[in-house]
């Protein structure tokens, strides 16, 4: 389950401004989606809370640049709650509450200290629950339909090693990712422009990688602020490779576009491939199974979408 994490100096921050992004609620439709809509008011409250735990600074420009991405956003969490009612998979009420004690858990806060900080950051606690009960929700989807599917024999783990095995002395990175899908050609300018400003962002010291990566990435590390754990070179896509050695380790870098979408990449660390740094075959097991339950994911989220009937009725 994806769990958002919010800092308190970020909810600091947008106490003052808090109520300039939120003075255009509004209960007016802003998308429909099959049978649910998405409100102008929903668009709002997300928006604030995007930016409260992201530490993005709460300006028209970052505001702007985020409208594509939350609509998107929002647009997926309804498609994964339909499939989940669709299954008859239930999210309960103390479900959601859990999400809620470990986001406080994390900020060093009680449930109800918590509750009470948000309240008066001026943000709306049903738009979170919101986020989480979408995330338990696509959680349960993904253990029921998608999980059963991804075997990994042990000519897959044998494979993976002996590839390892064969760039003993060569760099490694320790990487983690932010990933910003382009499925419509469309999107790809403002996508891009949303890209080029979280990495400015990072960069200049005024948002983490790992707040941005949890907030915004659409890959499997996500939670984890888009660890992809030690990759060598030829495990990623030829785009990505030929890039990797020209990060310095702790440095960013530039929106790389592939096939997908647009990659942002972190080398938090680089050491040499020997013998005494090569992964357990439970490690290898769980990496290639997160990799091959990633890509069905994705498929899946595709597939639902493209057969799904969505109306943006704001024009973004």
């Amino acid at each position: 389950m994806r769990i958002l994490t919010l800092t308190l100096a970020a909810f600091l921050v947008l106490f003052v401004g808090a109520q300039a992004a939120l003075a255009a609620r509004s209960e007016s439709i802003a998308v429909v989606v099959n049978e649910d809509a998405i409100t102008v008011s929903d668009v709002n409250d997300r928006m604030a809370l995007i930016i409260a735990s992201s530490g993005l600074p709460n300006s028209q420009d970052i505001r702007n640049k985020l409208k594509l991405q939350i609509i998107g956003a929002l647009v997926d969490e309804q498609i994964r709650l339909q499939e989940a009612r669709r299954l008859d998979l239930e999210i309960t009420q103390g479900e959601i509450n859990k999400g809620f004690e470990a986001i406080a858990q994390q900020n060093n806060f009680g449930p109800e200290e918590f509750r009470v900080m948000i309240t008066k950051g001026g943000l709306n606690i049903a738009t979170m629950e919101d986020q989480i009960r979408a995330q338990i929700a696509w959680s349960k989807v993904v253990q029921a339909k998608l999980r059963p599917q991804v075997i990994i024999s042990d000519g897959d783990i044998d494979n993976h090693l002996e590839r390892l095995t064969a760039n003993t002395g060569k760099p490694e990175y320790l990487l983690s990712e932010v990933f910003l899908p382009i499925e419509n050609p469309g999107e790809e300018a403002q996508t891009r422009q949303l890209a080029q400003k979280l990495v400015q962002e990072i960069r200049s010291g005024k948002a983490t990688f790992v707040k941005i990566a949890q907030q915004f990435s659409k890959s499997a590390g996500a939670p984890q602020g888009g660890d992809l754990g030690w990759i060598s070179q030829g495990q990623l896509q030829q785009e990505l490779d030929a890039v990797l050695p020209r990060i310095a380790a702790g440095q960013v870098s530039d929106a790389i576009r592939t096939a997908s979408g647009l990659h942002i990449l972190n080398v938090r660390e680089q050491r040499v491939i020997s013998p005494t740094n090569l992964p357990t075959r439970e490690q290898v097991m769980g990496l290639l199974g997160t990799q091959r339950l990633e890509r069905l994911q994705r498929r899946y989220l595709l597939d639902l979408k493209s057969a799904a009937f969505i109306e943006n009725r704001l024009g973004q």
